[in-house]
């Protein structure tokens, strides 16, 4: 199967999966209901899910638990502030209201106090209702607040935060199924609690625990959980980085003490034990209280580096060694070439047509070598070669010794030539490679001593990348190698490398260009700085092996909205923003030829725009106005469905004749991300 198609469904696949992910969870949050018959839950996760299909999937499962879980009263204003709220995602998708979790969650609350006030006016006790609506706007507001990186990426604590108050809404919809007055999700509700309290520590814990004990009272609990849970809660995370066991106990003592209180402790204890066997249950490496205690340094050194800037330092030694090592590999040997050759040439010019051919070189071919191989020494050291260099049974029998003596003379001089060239070139990439070596240690020992501190980065906007890749026809792997990164500077790196000819050869070479670059860029060496680096040193490479690669590199920076391609003998790129494409071309020779530097063609690059690169399998320059045609009809916003389009169209109208690679970057009109 191509690589483009399977690329294209395993990226279907994962969609859907992710769509009917969200539509269930939309549907069994409404069974999280507070005693007014609201599904807050549900309805925050509606408005966290966003725009698009992601949000007609939760709006869809919204609708499916509606149904099968609130009767037709509550029903009503649930699917109204629902519909609501995916209209407004809609509609106000790309403003930075809802770009962020406190506009979208005021926006949900505003909405959902909006249509319940209507509700509350109309009702016959409307200071009943109002409590139920404030209680169910509060939760909505919070439920939104914390789903939003969960569902559309985010910190890494703020995302535990909202699988944390997900899994609690889950077990509060089965709060109400007992086993002899034992409820299993009020023993998994304090399973959740000591973890989170183990993790974050005591504050955190007695919030937690205070916040999830309330909400389960209001879904209707009949056990005081307030009190028991943000205790236990505090006393488990009072033991951090100490043990499970101890927080285990610590809350089993907190919630039993909480729990005698209230007069419910038979229950409560029997459930904070089921919870804190699971607690002590779960692998090591859930449980990130054993990973809170930071080691500590030797007091004879000094401060550490800064991390970003110590790993763009070892990356840069790591780069500079790869490309140390792969100048002495896959190489020929250097032995020099053999003397004989110039007398082989000089006798296939002259001799050939000579009357006495078959005496000097088939009868008597010992003494021909005899005399050529005591020649070879004079003419090495002088030369040119002379007739006194040869013995006089050779020199005497020569009917075309003066134009032989011509001929040897000037294979000499292109021998001598080659040999000094060779050695030139040897020494050149022995003093390169060792430059490039001293050069790694030098950067590694840097790293390792650095002391200063690393300037702030700023965030990057956020885009999306698709390739796609065919090898040509007969040939069972691509010359192309496509490569995307973001760097630690902030910038969108795509690179597509072309290796000369087809197949497992070609593959090599273009996977060594992109990988070498890669690293260069990542250890924050300009483009143009790597790139010139990087055909120095192929050029050297190449003339050995006699190959070469062509580079096309696309670095898109955010903050400025701009595109610079560098083109190392690359095929055309385009830019694409609604109907009008542009052609970014260039002249300068692949690398590993020593020409030029890199063309560079700079170009705005603002969001809704695509920026489509290709190899000169896909399209040929002199004729690709189909596919300037097709960028300009395509309306679609999924850089993967355009690679696999423009492939599958190339290879309908070029039928494979060379490797095909196809990278599309898009920077999406909304700075919002997926999951």
């Amino acid at each position: 199967m191509a690589h483009g198609q399977q690329m294209m469904e395993r990226r279907q696949t994962g969609r859907l999966l992710t769509l009917g992910i969200r539509f269930f969870l939309a549907a069994a949050l409404v069974a999280s209901q507070t005693p007014g018959g609201g599904a807050p839950f549900a309805l925050g996760w509606v408005a966290a899910a966003g725009p698009g299909a992601a949000g007609g999937a939760a709006l869809a499962g919204a609708a499916a638990g509606a149904a099968l879980f609130l009767n037709f009263r509550d029903a009503l204003p649930f699917l109204a502030v629902a519909v609501l709220l995916a209209t407004a995602s809609t509609a106000l998708g790309g403003s930075r209201l809802l770009a962020r979790p406190r506009g979208v969650a005021l926006t949900a609350v505003g909405l959902f106090v909006t249509v319940e006030g209507i509700y509350i006016l109309q009702s016959l006790s409307p200071l009943a209702r109002l409590w139920e609506c404030c209680a169910s706007a509060g939760l909505l507001g919070v439920s939104a607040w914390l789903f939003f990186p969960l569902l559309r990426g985010g910190e890494g604590s703020r995302t535990a935060d909202g699988l944390i108050l997900l899994a609690a809404a889950l077990l509060m919809a089965v709060e109400d199924l007992e086993i002899l007055g034992f409820s299993p999700a009020r023993a998994l509700l304090c399973a959740l609690v000591a973890l989170a309290a183990y993790d974050r520590g005591p504050a955190m814990g007695a919030a937690f625990g205070l916040g999830l004990g309330l909400v389960a009272e209001l879904c209707g609990s009949r056990a005081a959980l307030t009190a028991a849970l943000g205790l236990a809660g505090l006393a488990a995370g009072s033991r951090q980085g100490r043990g499970r066991a101890g927080a285990a106990a610590a809350f089993l003592a907190a919630a039993g003490a909480a729990a005698l209180a209230e007069g419910r402790l038979v229950p409560l204890l029997a459930e904070a034990a089921a919870g804190m066997t699971l607690f002590l249950a779960l692998p090591g490496r859930l449980v990130a209280g054993k990973r809170v205690k930071p080691a500590v340094p030797p007091p004879e050194r000094g401060p550490a580096a800064p991390a970003p800037w110590r790993e763009r330092l070892n990356r840069a030694a790591a780069a500079l060694r790869d490309l140390y090592d792969s100048m002495g590999r896959n190489l020929p040997s250097s032995a020099d070439e053999n003397p004989a050759i110039v007398f082989d040439r000089s006798a296939e010019k002259v001799c050939r047509g000579c009357a006495l051919c078959d005496l000097c070189w088939q009868r008597d071919y010992t003494g021909t070598f005899n005399a050529m191989n005591d020649a070879t020494p004079y003419l090495l050291e002088r030369g040119r070669a002379l007739p006194k260099d040869f013995p006089d049974y050779f020199t005497g029998r020569c009917i075309h010794l003066p134009d032989l003596l011509a001929a040897i003379n000037g294979e000499l001089s292109a021998f001598l030539l080659r040999r000094q060239y060779r050695r030139q070139l040897e020494e050149t990439r022995r003093s390169a490679r060792g430059q490039y070596a001293q050069l790694s240690e030098l950067l590694t020992a840097t790293a390792a001593g650095l002391e200063s501190a690393a300037p702030a980065m700023g965030e990057a906007g956020l885009c999306r990348v698709g390739a796609a890749l065919r090898p040509k026809e007969g040939e069972t792997v691509c010359g192309d190698t496509v490569a995307s990164f973001r760097t630690d500077r902030n910038l969108w790196c795509l690179i597509l490398a072309d290796g000369m000819g087809s197949g497992e050869p070609a593959r090599k070479e273009s996977a060594l260009i992109c990988r070498l670059l890669q690293q260069f860029l990542e250890a924050g060496v300009a483009p143009e700085a790597a790139l010139k680096t990087l055909n120095s040193a192929m050029s050297l490479r190449g003339a050995d092996t006699g190959s070469f690669t062509t580079v096309d590199l696309c670095v898109y920076d955010p903050a400025a909205r701009e595109a610079a391609f560098y083109k190392f003998g690359a095929a055309p790129s385009y830019l694409k923003r609604g109907g009008v494409v542009r052609r970014i071309t260039g002249a300068s020779l692949p690398v590993g030829l020593q020409g030029p530097p890199p063309d560079v063609t700079r170009a705005p690059l603002s969001p809704g725009g695509f920026a489509v690169m290709v190899s000169d399998g896909v399209a040929d320059p002199e004729r690709d106005e189909w596919l300037l045609d097709l960028l300009a009809g395509w309306t679609g916003d999924d850089p993967q469905d355009l690679a696999g389009l423009i492939l599958a169209e190339s290879v309908r109208r070029e039928h494979l004749r060379d490797d095909c690679g196809v990278q599309v970057l898009y920077c999406p009109e909304a700075d919002v991300r997926e999951v």
